[in-house]
């Protein structure tokens, strides 16, 4: 690359995913487009099996006192590393899969009998609640934590931006606007917030921050 590709994270970047960048001879700005915090929740009512969504939703019952009540139950799951932070800390996970979308499926499908809460965010996406209501799974939710947006004005030109979630980009698009910048999405569901923004985009095989980095340095390479 002669001129410095610069390209714009829309979340701060672990120092070795940045370095990662850098290294590849790209110009790095970062900046949290979100912000989030655990809530204050009651452990009451507890189903036979526990869904989780994100590892905020995770870390979060990971910090309520009374987490090590709920390690004998089956956890369903999205996200590798969701999966890898609760199977670290002594819950079971049952299933794993890399989107909501699919979690549903195979509950409504093999798992239907069975009752579950899902511990979410307060913006969370309706895909998951919406397909256990209309196979009448039997299911309670309890908000674990809350996610805020943190809009910012991005005022270095970029050539890419990494989004790692539908929130991010809505809150970027408050005060910035998509021209001709290759979108990187960390999966289909950040992606499709972008349909009627953009085209410029690339979605990443597999879920993950390392992911997104890879498909930066192979579009520009």
């Amino acid at each position: 690359m002669s001129s410095p590709i610069n390209i714009l994270s829309t979340k701060i970047l672990l120092s070795s995913q940045k370095q990662v960048l850098l290294n590849a001879g790209f110009s790095v700005t970062e900046a949290n487009f979100i912000k989030t915090e655990n809530s204050d929740f009651d452990l009451k009512g507890i189903n036979d099996n526990l869904i989780f969504t994100s590892q905020n939703a995770a870390q979060s019952v990971l910090l309520n006192p009374k987490c090590e009540e709920l390690k004998s139950k089956k956890v369903f799951c999205v996200g590798m590393k969701t999966k890898a932070l609760l199977e670290e800390n002594g819950f079971n996970v049952e299933v794993y899969l890399d989107y909501a979308s699919d979690l549903a499926e195979i509950i409504t499908l093999i798992y239907s009998k069975e009752s579950y809460t899902f511990f979410s965010g307060n913006l969370r996406k309706e895909t998951l609640p919406k397909a256990l209501k209309a196979a009448k799974v039997n299911f309670n939710e309890i908000q674990v934590y809350e996610t805020t947006l943190t809009p910012q004005k991005i005022k270095t030109p970029v050539d890419g931006i990494l989004f790692f979630s539908p929130s991010a980009i809505e809150s970027y698009l408050k005060e910035n606007k998509i021209k001709n910048e290759i979108c990187f999405c960390i999966g289909e569901t950040t992606a499709s917030a972008l349909d009627t923004i953009t085209r410029n985009i690339i979605v990443a095989d597999q879920p993950s921050v390392e992911n997104v980095i890879e498909d930066v340095i192979e579009e520009y390479k």
